[in-house]
C-alpha cells in the first residue's frame, strides 16, 4: 500500500505546477483571499446593495462577510457549494434566462472531456460546470490559458474552482513541446480518475463570431495517447468528448473585442492594458447577457482521425448555437435592411443598440459582424 501511495504521489507531482489546488491547500488560500483588498472590492459589487458596492464602508462590511462566509471551508468541494450560491446571484442579475439541452444523454457517473465554444472567459465553464452539477454530475476540472492567472487574486479563485493551467508563456520549442505533454497527460491523469474536463475549442476567445476547433488543440490532447496504436481511440475508450454549444443573446465583453480587433487591424498588434483581462472576467461575469442557452450534443465515439474530430466539433458546435433576436438584427442592420426588430420593445435589442451608440464607426460594423457571422460561419460548413 505505502509503495502504490508513494507511486501516486510520484506521479501526481509532475502536475503540481499546473493542477488546481488540494484540499489540504485550502485553508492557507482562503487566508490569502480573505485579507485581500482587490477581493474586496470585486465582491462588495456582488455581496453589497449598491449604495455600498463602491466605497469603503462596503468593502469593510463585504471583507467582514467572507470572514464569515468561509470559516468553514476545509476542501475544495466547500469551496464550490459556496461559489454556486454567489453563481446563482451572478445567473439572476445578468441573465434573463438560462436554458440547456442535451444533458439527458449523458451518464452522471461517467467522465467525459467537454468541449465548447469560447465566447467568455469565465462564463462559459462557469455556466457548464453549473448546469451539469445541477444535473447530478460532479463539477468538470477546467483549462485556463496562464496568461489569465499574472493576477494572484484571479489564479487563487480559479485553482480553488478546479481549475488548471495552459502553460503558454514558455521560451524555446523543446519546453514548449514539454508544456504541452504536460497538459496532455494532467488531462489523461485527470479521466483516468473519473473527472471530467473541460477545454475550448481554440486558444483564446472567438472574438469575430466565428466557433472552429483549432487541430492543433486535439493534436496537444493526443499527445499522452501517442504511444498507443490508436491516439484517438486510446481517448475516447477512457472518455467520450461532448461538443458544447454556449449561445448568449448579449455579449458584455462586444465592445472590449470589437475595440481589439480594429486595433490590431490598424495597428498589426493590441497592447493589453494592466489588469484588463481580469476586468474583461468580472464584466463577463456582471454584465447584462439576455437570455443565454446551452446545448450539450451527443457524445463523440467513432471518429478516425484529428481531420474527422475537427469536423464533427465544428458541426455539432455551430449548428447548436442558438440566434437570437440580437443575432437577426445585426445581420438585418449589416445587410442594409429596413426590416428589422423593433428596439424599443426588447431588453436585449436595447442593450445591444446602447453598444453600437458608444462605438465608433469601425468598432460598429465589428460588433455588428460578432452577432452577424453565426450564420456566415453555418453557410461555410454547409450547415441550414
Amino acid at each position: 500500500m505505502k509503495l502504490l501511495e508513494a507511486v501516486a504521489g510520484a506521479r501526481m507531482s509532475e502536475y503540481d505546477s499546473i493542477r488546481p489546488f488540494l484540499d489540504h491547500e485550502v485553508p492557507s488560500v482562503i487566508q490569502r483571499l480573505v485579507n485581500s483588498p482587490e477581493l474586496a472590492v470585486a465582491a462588495s459589487e456582488l455581496a453589497m446593495p449598491r449604495l455600498l458596492a463602491n466605497n469603503m464602508a462596503g468593502q469593510t462590511l463585504t471583507r467582514l462577510l467572507l470572514l464569515y462566509k468561509t470559516r468553514g471551508l476545509k476542501t475544495i468541494r466547500d469551496c464550490q457549494k459556496l461559489v454556486t450560491h454567489y453563481f446563482d446571484q451572478v445567473v439572476a442579475r445578468s441573465i434573463d434566462n438560462l436554458s440547456v439541452s442535451g444533458l439527458e444523454h449523458l451518464d452522471p457517473n461517467k467522465p467525459y472531456l467537454f468541449i465548447s465554444n469560447h465566447r467568455d472567459i469565465l462564463m462559459d465553464s462557469s455556466l457548464i460546470n453549473y448546469l451539469i452539477q445541477q444535473a447530478g454530475h460532479d463539477t468538470c476540472r477546467m483549462a485556463v490559458g496562464d496568461n489569465l492567472l499574472s493576477n494572484s487574486l484571479a489564479a487563487d479563485l480559479m485553482r480553488l474552482n478546479k481549475s488548471f493551467i495552459v502553460e503558454r508563456d514558455v521560451e524555446g520549442m523543446r519546453a514548449y513541446y514539454r508544456a504541452l505533454t504536460r497538459t496532455s497527460g494532467y488531462i489523461r491523469h485527470s479521466l483516468s480518475e473519473g473527472v471530467s474536463v473541460w477545454i475550448a475549442q481554440r486558444e483564446g476567445r472567438a472574438k469575430d463570431g466565428f466557433d472552429r476547433t483549432d487541430p492543433a488543440l486535439l493534436k496537444m490532447l493526443l499527445l499522452a495517447y501517442r504511444n498507443e496504436e490508436s491516439p484517438i481511440s486510446a481517448l475516447l475508450a477512457q472518455a467520450q468528448i461532448v461538443p458544447v454549444s454556449v449561445s448568449y443573446e448579449v455579449d458584455p465583453c462586444g465592445t472590449k473585442k470589437a475595440e481589439e480587433l480594429v486595433a490590431i487591424a490598424r495597428d498589426g498588434e493590441y497592447q493589453k492594458a494592466e489588469h484588463e483581462d481580469l476586468q474583461s472576467m468580472i464584466l463577463g461575469l456582471m454584465g447584462y447577457k439576455g437570455r443565454v442557452h446551452l446545448s450539450f450534443a451527443r457524445p463523440i465515439d467513432n471518429v478516425g482521425d484529428v481531420e474527422q474530430l475537427t469536423e464533427r466539433l465544428d458541426k455539432d458546435i455551430v449548428s447548436n448555437y442558438r440566434t437570437f433576436p440580437t443575432h437577426r438584427y445585426a445581420a438585418k442592420t449589416l445587410a442594409g435592411s429596413q426590416d428589422r426588430e423593433d428596439v424599443s420593445t426588447d431588453k436585449a435589442l436595447v442593450a445591444l443598440k446602447a453598444d453600437l451608440a458608444a462605438c465608433g464607426d469601425d468598432e460598429k460594423i465589428n460588433l455588428l459582424q460578432q452577432y452577424a457571422n453565426v450564420w456566415e460561419n453555418r453557410k461555410a460548413l454547409g450547415i441550414d
